[in-house]
């Protein structure tokens, strides 16, 4: 277990909380659809309150997402967060305004009225979900960005290691279409989730055949700029890393040789991928499936995961930049001591733990479908 082993572990752990939290999304997803897919205001207090009991989880894993590059990839989080702020800024705006919506929302007192508080979700469905996508594109398009890896050992009170190239700081990433394509796919995948998922916990048929037609509205347009996104990048340069000089250049199909190269990875994105879509596919054939927010979600969080794996793995800059190659981010560039890393390893042992009990909670919220008449009774009411 050497230091090699430490970085690949830690990049895998958070690639696997980007998969899970890419398919918590459909909280965001379902939020994006309050108006739309609920017809009456009956309906609409049903899909809020199907997706209040769910929104912490959605929000932890972000938290932890962003705690686990900190504490692992501290270099990222300095680059990134310090110089591309006004994206996750807004990112982080999304968030605390769904946060403010659920809690504030059936609050006593409450002036702005609900109304005000679903349109806070509604902003966090549509912009949450469409930002998150693009930021993390960049990890296959690069960010205009210098870095200084000597600062700190020259002199360790140094405030700045790394500087931004672009005044729009993040922004600049809209400007890019495959990160756009990126945005739409997220934006349309916590759609076609927040469906399937509404499809298995309501038990409301009006609502459940309208949730199978705005299943086709957005399952179309997500495998559309899915597919565009992933055989652009396939076919696209990717940033590779020399293992013996570490220098980065370009190099043509650097992603699709690194799910070759690595065919535990290849394989398990395929399977991610058919997962998705045999939950897509037999929720809209047969009326009478219920389970494909399950297929759909464990095949999320493989296909996410793997395609984070292949930025970071087989000698791949992980952070690239566009502004000089050679500040790009790697996983053995921009992490922890060995000794950081090994501490926090046996803390990672903790996680079965964490899931376990994040499992009986999601069940014991679970028991029953959602109806509209048993939620004044459930105690617990958004």
């Amino acid at each position: 277990m050497d230091y090699s082993f430490l970085q690949h572990y830690w990049w895998f752990l958070i690639c696997l909380i980007g998969g899970l939290f890419a398919f918590l999304l459909f909280v965001q997803g379902g939020q994006s659809m309050i108006f739309s897919l609920a017809k009456t205001e009956q309906h609409r207090f049903l899909l809020v309150n199907a997706l209040g009991r769910k929104w912490e989880y959605t929000f932890t894993t972000l938290v932890t997402f962003g705690g686990a590059l900190f504490a692992s990839f501290p270099l990222f989080y300095a680059t990134s967060f310090s110089g591309a702020y006004w994206v996750w800024m807004a990112i982080l705006f999304c968030f605390v305004i769904q946060a403010v919506g659920y809690e504030y929302m059936s609050k006593p007192g409450n002036t702005y009225g609900r109304k005000t508080y679903q349109w806070f979700l509604l902003i966090n469905g549509f912009l949450g979900t469409f930002l998150v996508g693009v930021a993390l594109a960049t990890f296959f398009t690069g960010s205009l960005f210098g870095v200084d890896p000597e600062a700190v050992a020259n002199n360790p009170l140094a405030m700045k290691v790394s500087s931004w190239q672009s005044p729009w700081h993040g922004l600049e990433a809209l400007a890019n279409a495959r990160n756009l394509c990126l945005g739409f796919t997220v934006f349309f995948l916590a759609r076609t989730l927040a469906c399937l998922y509404f499809i298995n916990r309501m038990e409301d048929e009006s609502l459940i055949a309208r949730s199978r037609k705005f299943l086709l509205y957005n399952a179309v347009p997500f495998v559309v700029f899915f597919l565009i996104f992933v055989i652009w990048t396939f076919v696209s340069a990717g940033f590779a890393v020399d293992p013996v000089t570490k220098v980065v250049s370009l190099v043509q199909y650097k992603y699709l040789n690194n799910l070759i190269e690595m065919p535990v990875i290849g394989i398990v994105f395929v399977l991610g991928v058919l997962l998705v879509l045999f939950g897509i596919i037999m929720s809209l054939l047969k009326k009478t499936f219920t389970k494909g927010v399950f297929f759909a979600g464990v095949g999320t969080v493989l296909t996410v995961c793997c395609l984070l794996l292949i930025t970071g793995f087989n000698n791949t800059a992980y952070y690239p930049s566009t502004y000089d190659l050679q500040a790009s981010l790697t996983i053995q560039n921009s992490s922890s001591s060995e000794f950081t890393l090994t501490a926090m390893m046996y803390v990672s042992f903790l996680v079965p733990f964490v899931l376990a009990y994040i499992i009986y909670a999601w069940r014991s919220l679970e028991r029953k479908k959602f109806k509209a008449k048993d939620l004044p009774e459930d105690g617990h009411v958004y």
